[in-house]
């Protein structure tokens, strides 16, 4: 098994980390790799878009080459996993807090509606506790980093779990999407979840 994560910026290493500890949990054998260039795409049976800046991510994803392909890669069935930046890559509308439609490059093959910084800045960021019984998991800490709100989901695109009444985790097919860091949890049960997609 071969998980591919984009290593524009973000957290790059604490979600090869809590891969590691998922792969352990479940018994699977795998290698983490760096995405940057479209060539890496070729040999990846997962991928993960992790947080950090979404327009910076876009936008060095299409200067080099990357973003079609990871578009076509995903459109073809494989499993991804995109948190926070990640998941405002995945969405087909995407809006600001203050401001209408955000003019981005996307992935947007996700059914889903994201508005950025629904909590507010830098300072606004917060822990919560989730259940993560509906992915098998049980109660955990997460991290909300100037965190997007998916508002809506339509068609295949499905609401996993909610906080407050949003939803801040969806899945459509192969894609999921969380709102919260799972690679700065306490638990390590939605990387569990998504290489379990990648084992399907």
């Amino acid at each position: 098994m071969k998980i591919g994560i984009l290593a524009y910026q973000g957290s790059f290493e604490e979600h090869a980390l809590q891969l590691k500890r998922a792969m352990t949990k479940l018994n699977v054998s795998g290698d983490i790799l760096p995405v940057k260039k479209a060539g890496d795409l070729k040999q990846v049976d997962g991928l993960i878009i992790p947080g950090g800046e979404s327009t910076t991510i876009g936008i060095i994803a299409q200067k080099l080459g990357v973003l079609d392909d990871l578009k076509s890669k995903i459109t073809e069935g494989t499993p991804v996993l995109g948190t926070c930046a990640g998941a405002i890559m995945l969405a087909k509308d995407v809006t600001d807090a203050k401001v209408s439609k955000k003019s981005q490059p996307l992935i947007g093959e996700m059914n889903i509606q994201v508005i950025r910084n629904y909590y507010g800045r830098q300072r606004e960021s917060f822990e919560a506790t989730l259940d993560f019984s509906v992915i098998g998991g049980g109660k955990g800490r997460v991290v909300f980093i100037r965190a997007p709100a998916i508002v809506k989901t339509w068609g295949e695109a499905k609401s996993l779990m909610t906080l407050q009444g949003v939803t801040v985790m969806a899945e459509e097919r192969n894609m999921i999407a969380t709102t919260f860091h799972p690679e700065l949890s306490n638990t390590t049960i939605v990387h569990e979840y998504f290489l379990n997609h990648v084992k399907r």
